[in-house]
């Protein structure tokens, strides 16, 4: 069974009085019982509240958003392109940051919170992602548009045919959003490439729906 005890920099009474070391909070509260890892000596000590900076998030989803305010860990940073759960009146999700206000017009690609004046962030916990599909003779004169709901870790693979309700196509072709992390191009189109739907930015497949293209 795996350790999830909080653990804490305090200073040791027993064998460092001087400079914090880890330690394990034993028991919660005003005064938490902890214990040093580098001694095993337990102890009594307060545990001290760590500082937070407000920071305005604007949350992205579909053709719609909302604006929250959260408190956040004073010494952290955000980067485009990383995640965090948003945790607000209005949901609880995961969002991806895609732009980060520092000043008037001004965004930047990292900063350390209390820089932050707004994150704006799309949500990548269920995302919506648009395809393009031509028929299977290749008349690309005879395509149309479909648009997918999946989870946002939801793999999308070149050459594999996913079904939706009455809906099925081969994804021949994937587009790949700009802020999405660990891809060596921005689209991939050879047999075996995959990557998330949260990172799609739209899917090119042939349709394989047997009545799509039916002059009745």
């Amino acid at each position: 069974m795996s350790d999830t005890r909080e653990r804490v920099g305090l200073v040791c009474p027993s064998c460092s009085t001087d400079e914090p070391t880890v330690h394990e909070v034993l028991s919660p509260g005003g005064q938490a019982t902890v214990r040093c890892t580098d001694c095993g000596h337990t102890h009594k000590a307060e545990i001290p509240e760590p500082e937070t900076a407000a920071i305005d998030v604007v949350v992205s989803q579909d053709d719609e958003s909302f604006t929250t305010t959260m408190e956040v860990p004073a010494d952290t940073y955000a980067e485009v392109g990383g995640e965090f759960v948003v945790d607000s009146p209005e949901a609880l999700l995961q969002a991806r940051v895609t732009d980060i206000e520092v000043g008037p017009e001004e965004r930047v690609e990292e900063a350390d919170v209390e820089e932050i004046r707004t994150l704006w962030t799309r949500a990548v916990d269920n995302v919506s992602v648009k395809v393009t599909l031509h028929p299977a003779d290749g008349n690309r004169e005879q395509t149309r548009p479909l648009t997918v709901t999946v989870p946002g870790d939801y793999e999308f693979e070149i050459g594999t045919t996913e079904t939706f309700g009455d809906e099925e196509f081969t994804v021949e072709g994937i587009q790949i959003r700009e802020n999405a992390p660990d891809y060596r191009f921005d689209k991939l189109d050879h047999e075996g490439d995959l990557a998330f739907a949260k990172d799609v930015k739209r899917l090119y497949a042939r349709d394989e729906t047997s009545t799509a293209w039916s002059a009745w």
